[in-house]
């Protein structure tokens, strides 16, 4: 007599219970029969509608778990990006530092495109912002030469374009600041090494060696 043998039925996913997080407000925890499962901001929350004494298949349950972990990451990001204005490429090389360094598994170049594009949807990416910016605040004290500027936004990403018109608009000028350079090198160096040091920085022979001589005239 054949022996039939009967497949146990499989595990009902039951969310038994949706709380607040400690840590942050605009986070909930999902618990599935009893256990933590995973955690969702509050506007995924809403679009998944998920409710207590809803049941999930496997399938479903991993296609959140991936949505919690995206969310997670777009959050730290966007915190980072607030801190200060970012340029795309900048905040590219962050996730994927982030993703590198804490081992977030399955995170693709798409998700992070996707948050990048999120980013800029929501104006808290700009690339033209960002070099305003961060012309206007390079070295304020210190001075800086508009080429080390482009270099330093090439690096950053930003395109030719963009660069030639924020420089255009900045009010820096490159006389005001070699004068900087000099009231913070001029008692150090002598004059030869002051004017070596200038034009290393970026600025034009003619101008370093007329506000060298100027300097050194007084």
């Amino acid at each position: 007599m054949e022996i039939i043998k009967l497949s146990e039925p499989k595990k009902e996913n039951k969310i038994t219970d949706i709380k607040a997080a400690v840590r942050n407000e605009n986070r909930v925890n999902i618990f599935i029969n009893g256990e933590f499962s995973f955690s969702l901001d509050i506007s995924q929350l809403i679009d998944y509608k998920l409710k207590i004494g809803e049941s999930l298949s496997e399938e479903k349950i991993a296609e959140i778990k991936r949505a919690s972990t995206f969310g997670k990451v777009y959050a730290r990001t966007l915190e980072w990006v607030l801190t200060r204005p970012r340029s795309i490429k900048e905040t590219q090389d962050y996730l994927k530092l982030k993703i590198y360094k804490n081992k977030i598994e399955d995170f693709t170049d798409e998700d992070i495109n996707e948050i990048i594009k999120k980013l800029v949807n929501k104006k808290y990416l700009d690339d033209e912002k960002f070099a305003e910016y961060y012309v206007e605040n390079k070295n304020i004290k210190k001075g800086i030469s508009d080429k080390k500027l482009k270099y330093e936004l090439r690096k950053k990403g930003i395109n030719d374009e963009i660069i030639k018109r924020t420089l255009e608009k900045s009010e820096r000028n490159p006389e005001e600041e070699i004068k900087k350079i000099i009231l913070k090198k001029g008692n150090k160096y002598s004059p030869e090494k002051l004017f070596n040091y200038i034009v290393r920085q970026g600025f034009s022979y003619e101008l370093a060696k007329k506000e060298v001589e100027e300097f050194f005239k007084t």
